[in-house]
């Protein structure tokens, strides 16, 4: 698995995707990622690039600040 904050940061893009009724595939084509990227995403393996935060973040309609962990656990 990924870093604590990638796990963090999928969690709350699954939880908005879903609350939004997109499904990943569709997501990821109006963001203009892969779906097998987004789904790494959520599950935090990869580490997303801003530029990504914010093209996923205006398709679902919410702040980029919205998908970004509060608190991120940190690793020790």
């Amino acid at each position: 698995m990924g870093s604590p904050i990638c796990e963090a940061f999928g969690q709350n893009l699954r939880a908005i995707r879903k609350s939004k009724g997109f499904s990943q595939e569709r997501l990821a084509h109006e963001a203009g990622v892969d779906r097998s990227y987004l789904g790494k995403v959520e599950r935090g393996e990869v580490n997303i690039t801003i530029e990504k935060i914010y093209l996923l973040a205006e398709q679902l309609q919410c702040a980029p600040s919205d998908l970004v962990p509060n608190k991120p656990p940190l690793n020790k």
